[in-house]
């Protein structure tokens, strides 16, 4: 089965744009009270096992647990009370409700691993910024999107804009309608429950193991760099203005919003040239090699350093993931194999030749290889992922007169839009 999310973007009326708002504060609203009552009834059933609290205790009843289908159940009274709700899809308000419920189980349930999510939060105005329709293109749907025009339940119909055609043999499962800085996005999600054939690992002809740094963006097993666009730190002059002049003005007032809405255009920039440039590389990669192999990496405990902004920037967890999604959309593999040593060992004999960060040439005392200490880095993931895929070791094709006599390129593979 294959999910795919296709976004476009809309143009509603006057009137539409209105209406979304209202339903965003009014989603926005429940969320904050239906995360109220399960936040209450944890303090007044959370009691200590060996002692009682001198500061505060329940009073009456027990209060029942709130789960999700008791909020549920409590939407016909909340529509009573509150008639605004009524205008709103009911479908699209339950959504709400269970995007809430898988929060607070992530919070308080323990994965797999042992570790659970942060607390879901209370939302401010403008915080929530999407809604959903569960269903498109059926007889009880809430959205229909038929050539180019997407007609939403309680809302209307408007235009869309197709800059590329929904796949055939696709079927709609979802419509999310999402608030940008920009204007407003439709994004469906697809589904085709044919099962994409992998490649067999015996047919494997090329494959390439990759590092990814701060120094330059990733350097793969057969020498090749990409370099790092820095997209944040180049456009850090134009953010700072920007946040100066909004800092000026009167929170709240009209000017405040226009500043406001000008930092958010750039953030928007920065994360379309990023994604963009992650696209471009992942699409070369899998255009040239049918095996990719990559360090499984603890991106957020290396977010927590020093070079965290430098971290964030290159937004590594983001291109691993569209890799992986490129990849299985054309039938190749995606290896993760242990970071643990990699730029340490030597590629050829496997010593251990110990550097500091600043180190960039591995230079083995014992085999004498000096070659690019990132190089050194992709080779290793290379060999650890072929052991891994069960294929032969051949060093990439390549002897090591020509791996020390071949000197790193640079691909230039870089967003469009990357000049800011």
């Amino acid at each position: 089965m294959v999910l795919l999310t296709y976004c476009y973007r809309i143009k509603p009326n006057a009137e539409q744009i209105a209406t979304m708002e209202r339903w965003l504060e009014l989603l926005r609203r429940h969320w904050n009270y239906a995360l109220g009552q399960r936040l209450d009834w944890l303090n007044r059933t959370r009691c200590r096992v060996d002692r009682c609290s001198i500061v505060s205790e329940a009073i009456g009843d027990i209060a029942e647990p709130v789960t999700y289908y008791s909020q549920q159940a409590a939407l016909k009274e909340t529509k009573k009370l509150f008639p605004k709700y009524k205008q709103i899809y009911a479908e699209t308000q339950q959504v709400n409700l269970q995007r809430l419920n898988k929060a607070w189980d992530r919070w308080r349930k323990p994965d797999a691993s042992g570790k659970r999510g942060g607390r879901p939060r209370f939302k401010k105005p403008g915080d929530l910024r999407s809604f959903v329709f569960p269903r498109v293109n059926n007889t009880r749907a809430g959205a229909h999107l038929i050539d180019g025009v997407l007609k939403l339940s309680r809302i209307g119909s408007m235009p869309v804009v197709m800059h590329r055609p929904l796949p055939s043999g696709f079927t709609l499962k979802q419509c999310t309608i999402i608030k940008k800085a920009d204007g407003w996005y439709c994004c469906i999600s697809i589904k085709d429950d044919t099962v994409p054939e992998l490649l067999p690992v015996d047919s494997v002809k090329s494959a390439v193991g990759i590092d990814v740094g701060l120094e330059k963006f990733l350097t793969t097993s057969d020498g090749e760099a990409v370099p790092i666009p820095q997209f944040y730190r180049k456009a850090q002059n134009k953010l700072a203005q920007a946040q100066r002049l909004m800092s000026r003005r009167v929170k709240g007032s009209k000017n405040w919003q226009k500043a406001k809405q000008k930092v958010a255009l750039l953030h928007l920039h920065l994360t379309r040239c990023r994604k963009e440039f992650h696209y471009q590389v992942a699409h070369w990669l899998c255009s040239s090699y049918d095996l990719i192999a990559h360090e499984d990496l603890n991106i957020k405990g290396l977010a927590r350093t020093k070079l965290a902004k430098s971290i964030h920037d290159a937004a590594w967890g983001s291109f691993l993931e569209i890799l992986q999604a490129v990849a299985v959309k054309r039938g190749l593999l995606v290896e993760k194999v242990n970071p643990r040593g990699t730029s340490i060992e030597c590629f050829n004999c496997g010593a251990r030749v110990e550097k500091d960060l600043s180190d960039r040439v591995h230079h083995c005392p014992i085999c004498g290889v000096k070659i690019d200490r990132d190089w050194n880095s992709g080779l290793n993931i290379l060999n650890r992922a072929l052991m891994a895929v069960g294929l032969p070791l051949n060093g990439c094709g390549k002897s090591i007169q020509d791996i020390e006599e071949q000197q790193v390129s640079f691909v230039n593979l870089r967003s469009p839009h990357h000049n800011l």
